[in-house]
């Protein structure tokens, strides 16, 4: 029987093939509903996988809540078991800057492309009904993380958000463990950093009290 000739669907393509063609796109910006397209039935973890990616980006104080928000909203997608994305209009039609995209993705390609070439499905049970609602659940928390304006502490949660949803859409239970341990690395900056907040305030009001 001879072989179709039909190219690979965006489903049957790696996604650093995804993500390299859409570092390749013509116009100077691409819509979020654009990219929403080219990640097919995926689109959920791979959105999820980007914008956490756009949180790990050196941002200005309040940067991460643009990018932070749209995990906030996908995130309860996973939670309910929606099989596509849901975004309001307004961001659905935000368009992001392939020049910008032609900066970033080049670093994050090659190394994607490293993982993908050793990662397979393994321990799918991780990725059952409630797998996939853990994630969900998981990566909700993490979201509301970075939305608030907390110094560095962008970095943790957002590597585990991409980590994370980079697992679910290859189904590798290995990469979960990885992303979940990383939840919890998560977990002890931010409980330090809220440690040094309430010393922080403990100090100045002492220091008020005693003058």
């Amino acid at each position: 029987m001879p072989e179709s000739s039909e190219p690979p669907s965006e489903n049957q393509l790696p996604l650093s093939a995804v993500l390299i063609d859409i570092a390749a796109h013509g116009e100077p910006t691409i819509s979020v509903a654009e990219l929403t397209q080219k990640f097919g039935g995926r689109a959920i973890g791979a959105l999820l996988f980007v914008f956490g990616l756009a949180c790990l980006l050196p941002w200005p104080p309040g940067g991460t809540t643009i990018f932070g928000l749209p995990l906030v909203l996908l995130a309860p997608q996973l939670i309910i078991g929606a099989s596509a994305p849901w975004l309001p209009q307004a961001i659905k039609a935000r368009e992001i800057s392939t020049a910008d995209l032609r900066k970033g993705l080049p670093r994050v390609i090659p190394f994607l492309q490293k993982v993908e070439a050793v990662s397979r499905p393994r321990l799918v049970i991780l990725f059952g009904a409630v797998g996939e609602r853990l994630i969900g659940l998981v990566c909700l928390i993490l979201a509301l993380v970075l939305i608030l304006p907390i110094p560095g502490g962008n970095i943790p949660p957002a590597l585990a958000v991409s980590t994370l949803s980079f697992a679910l859409i290859q189904r590798d239970g290995l990469i979960a463990l990885l992303g979940y341990a990383m939840v919890a690395a998560s977990g002890l900056v931010l409980a330090a950093f809220a440690h040094i907040i309430v010393r922080t305030f403990e100090h100045f009001f002492m220091s008020v009290a005693a003058a």
